[in-house]
């Protein structure tokens, strides 16, 4: 993943609970810029088009202020709860060569053998590569692989240039025997048929006795 998204940004001058929440209104999302030893730099990045970007949490964005850029990963990206929106980004920055860790998708290919089911224990693993060259996945196969089998970190299929940031036994995926749900009986359900047919194989005047 090479491709850098570019972004035209401005200085954020005005902080607080109230500015952000008007930024936002405006069509802007808070961010800061962390990295080098350097002082944090806030920005106010345009909504539609940095939500957009950060949909890959591993976008390399190239963020643009008064003719200076900055390259720059998503670090931490805080959503609204009920909205799903982009409130606040978190950016670290990064330069051409320099290697940083990430997580990335774990991706499965082929099947488990007849009759097992397979269990990914990590959706996403950590990995170091350049920051210009992050893989979007990594992968796995599990093609016929049998009950009682492991899928681990040795086993993981990386791009040129990407080191698994696990230790070489750490288990990624499991193959087991499907688990079969036993949906049993319902006693509560028959008995209380069995009152409901005492109840009507009742003489009258029982029922009556029972009513009062």
């Amino acid at each position: 993943m090479s491709d850098k998204i570019k972004i035209q940004v401005t200085k954020r001058t005005d902080f607080g609970k109230g500015a952000s929440r008007q930024a936002r209104r405006d069509g802007f999302i808070p961010a800061v810029v962390y990295g080098h030893g350097a002082e944090p730099v806030h920005l106010l990045m345009p909504a539609q088009e940095t939500s957009l970007a950060v949909r890959n949490p591993n976008a390399l964005l190239t963020v643009v202020s008064d003719g200076e850029e900055h390259m720059v990963l998503p670090k931490d990206i805080q959503r609204n709860p009920l909205k799903q929106t982009v409130d606040h980004l978190d950016l670290i920055e990064v330069r051409r060569g320099e290697k940083v860790i990430v997580d990335v998708t774990v991706h499965v290919e082929g099947e488990a053998a007849h009759g097992a089911a397979f269990n990914l224990e990590e959706a996403t693993v950590p990995v170091e590569a350049e920051a210009t060259h992050l893989p979007e996945f990594v992968t796995i196969n599990i093609e016929g692989r049998e009950v009682g089998d492991h899928v681990y970190g040795k086993d993981v299929q990386l791009p040129a240039g990407t080191t698994l940031q696990l230790e070489d036994d750490y288990v990624i995926a499991t193959v087991s025997e499907p688990i079969v749900q036993d949906l049993g009986e319902e006693p509560e359900a028959e008995e209380g048929a069995e009152a409901e047919t005492a109840e009507a194989e009742a003489p009258e005047g029982d029922a009556e006795k029972s009513e009062d």
